[in-house]
């Protein structure tokens, strides 16, 4: 980032809190590993809107699932024995999970009630899965990150096809977190947490990928990219935990805007508003959900076009 000039800085408001209500401190399985036993009210993840306007984001600590209304308005869809991390859509409605403990689950947004999906490849546990998004036709990528870095670069990136097939592509990576596909799935980008870099995974139609590359590399910090989403006009938008901003990267990386957070660091992921150039960020720390304007509208995902 240190060979651009500074980008023109965007800022957020806070569009909406976790209730109170919801916010009672404790010490969790979580905290004791994230922080240092100390308790916690909340690590919101996860944001995804469904076709009626709603925003759903995960609470790793304590597993549970909210929905917002678009006015803000709070309420609990689940609680269950989990850290689910990533959520998104599906187009016939059905709501995944990718939870560190139990692999990919489904939540049913009616009853709350939370199942499993896919806990293993080929009877092995995963690592810690994190994140996913769909493909045009239906097939999922999902990141498995677990505690790996840079000193244990292994975890992995799976592709889910809509027959049941899952591939392997790559199980080199230093923390995959965020993921996005092309809109033609010609390739993947994916968030390299622990090495502060976003990963172009070039995809096969055999599973396979080769020549893969960095397609940028970020500054340093306590953290590094998380969540990522696409815009109309190719842009990356990176949230990049521990800075408290969220980076608008052109096709060629190169940084374009920086959107900074008005309530705390830990900006982990982002969702665009189906059909707008308003962006909602989840600062994870603080409780909060941030909206921006951009300067493109987010690309349509496989949730919102019609089945």
């Amino acid at each position: 980032m240190t060979f651009f000039a500074p980008p023109p800085r965007i800022e957020t408001e806070v569009f909406t809190r976790l209730p109170d209500r919801f916010r009672p401190p404790r010490r969790t399985a979580w905290s004791d590993a994230n922080r240092a036993g100390k308790p916690v009210d909340s690590f919101l993840e996860g944001p995804s809107f469904d076709r009626q306007g709603r925003l759903y984001v995960t609470d790793i600590p304590f597993g549970r699932v909210f929905r917002v209304s678009p006015e803000g308005e709070w309420e609990q869809v689940a609680e269950y024995d989990g850290w689910p991390n990533g959520l998104k859509i599906h187009r016939d409605g059905r709501i995944f999970i990718t939870d560190y403990k139990r692999g990919i689950m489904l939540l049913d947004p009616d009853s709350g009630a939370v199942t499993p999906f896919l806990e293993t490849a080929r009877s092995e546990s995963f690592k810690g899965v994190n994140d996913l998004v769909f493909g045009p036709s239906g097939e999922m990528y999902f990141t498995d990150q677990g505690q790996t870095g840079l000193q244990d670069p292994t975890g992995r990136v799976y592709r889910l096809g809509t027959d049941g097939r899952l591939d392997l592509l790559i199980d080199t990576v230093p923390s995959p977190n965020g993921i996005v596909v092309a809109p033609d799935a010609s390739f993947l980008l994916v968030a390299v947490t622990r090495a502060n870099q976003i990963w172009r995974l070039p995809l096969h139609a055999d599973g396979s990928v080769t020549k893969a590359s960095i397609f940028c590399h970020l500054h340093g910090g306590p953290s590094g990219p998380d969540g990522l989403a696409l815009d109309e006009e190719g842009c990356l938008l990176v949230a990049h935990a521990g800075f408290g901003t969220v980076w608008r990267l052109s096709p060629r990386a190169e940084p374009l805007a920086r959107i900074a957070s008005c309530a705390g660091w830990s900006t982990t992921n982002l969702a665009f508003r189906p059909g707008t150039a308003e962006l909602f960020i989840t600062e994870s720390e603080t409780g909060t959900i941030l909206r921006a304007t951009t300067d493109a509208a987010g690309l349509p995902l496989f949730s919102h076009a019609e089945a």
